[in-house]
This record gives C-alpha cells, structure tokens and sequence, in this order.
C-alpha cells in the first residue's frame, strides 16, 4: 500500500474530471499501442526499473504490462474515475503489484523520499501546474533515485510552434482533458531541480505527416543526491 502522508492534507477523490475525453482516450490509447509504435515506446520508458515506482497520471493503465519484474511495487496516481477504473482493472492482469490511488500531480498522497522511481508518461502535457507537480516528484523521490519520463511538447518549425500556440489558447485543452501542445518537458525537469541523463526526441507516429502531437522526447533524469 502507498505510504500515505499524514501532512499532505485532503486530497480530493475525483481532481480532474473530463468523462467524455476519458472515454475517447481508452480506445484511441489502445489502437495507437500497435498503430503508432507506444508499446515498444513504454516497454523503453521503463525497462531496468526496480524497486518502489511512482507513476503520476497512470492513465488507464497501460504501463502496467511494461513493468520489469525487478519492480517491488507500482503506486499509481490517476485523478480522472473513469481512467482511474480502467488501470484498476490493468492492475488486475499486471505481475507486478500495483495500487491505483486517486489523487492529483500537485498533492501526491505519500509521504516524502518513499520512492525509487517516479514515471511521467504522456502527463505533463495535462497538469495544470508543471513546477508544482515536478517539486511533488522530487518530493517523493529518494536522493539518487530516478525519474523516467515519456512526453510530447514543442516541436518542429516556426509554422508548426505558431500552431501549437494557437491551439493551446483556443480549443484544443477544453477538447482534450486539458492537454497543452506547447509545453517543453525537458527544460520543465531541469527547473525542476532534476538533474538530466540522456533522452532522445522521437516522432509519433515515426511515419507520415508531423501532427501537432507529433514531437515526443523519452529519457532519464535524476534526483540529485546532495539532496539528501
């Protein structure tokens, strides 16, 4: 079970609410594990993990399956009920063993430094506060401890970054579970007071015309260890 925090106050059950995009979502995330290559993207994200994991914004659960058997424990934090349902059931069928709690990216329900890995996938996009939901990951992270992230943001050109602005401003986070196109994961984790490993910036899908989903970076990162 998680280690809950007896500071962290209440933590609201359902902090994000967007049904008819969550349905959306579970079907399309589905067909894309094959259409577009996640799976061999999530099965990268997370091989060489042990330990106790964190994963921020589990979705319905996907990840689950990726987990290497060295991986002791997956506390996974979904705020929206109807994703949150469907990574329970993923945590049923999942070897490794997994807690699907309720809870929001900026007030992680664990205590501090609990944790030997925390997985961001396809989440920071979405958060309403980056700063605050990385300072909540290097919260719960031990000094050392890793951070594997999977995410899309900024990307390509002047034509295509004027129309992930315009998209940000208008339709698109009202219309998509207040997903952001704009936003720049790797240079969010390094304010964050991460310290960067290797990553690389990957086309999804790899073929075909750039989308303005398209630009994804997958990597490492660490909590330092003068931290502790």
């Amino acid at each position: 079970m998680p280690l809950r925090s007896a500071g962290s106050g209440t933590v609201p059950r359902d902090a994000v609410h967007h049904p008819l995009f969550a349905r959306y979502y579970a079907r399309f995330s589905v067909r894309a594990e094959s259409r577009f290559g996640l799976a061999g993207m999530r099965e990268r994200l997370l091989t060489g993990l042990s330990g106790r994991v964190i994963e921020i914004g589990a979705g319905n659960g996907l990840n689950f399956a990726h987990y290497p058997s060295a991986v002791s424990e997956i506390v996974a934090i979904e705020p929206e009920r109807t994703l949150r349902q469907l990574a329970v059931e993923s945590a049923l069928r999942s070897e490794v063993p997994v807690d699907v709690v309720p809870g929001a990216a900026e007030k992680l329900p664990v205590k501090s430094e609990a944790f030997d890995a925390v997985v961001l996938s396809l989440v920071l996009c979405s958060v309403r506060d980056v700063p605050r939901a990385l300072a909540e990951a290097r919260r719960v992270l031990r000094p050392g401890g890793v951070v594997r992230f999977f995410e899309h943001g900024r990307g390509g050109g002047p034509a295509m970054a004027f129309t992930q602005r315009a998209l940000d401003r208008t339709l698109w986070p009202p219309l998509n579970g207040g997903c952001h196109l704009a936003r720049d994961p790797v240079a969010a984790l390094r304010d964050a007071g991460f310290e960067l490993g290797p990553y690389r910036r990957v086309l999804i899908p790899e073929k075909g015309p750039a989308l303005p989903t398209s630009y994804c970076v997958l990597g490492t990162a660490w909590r330092p260890v003068a931290d502790g």
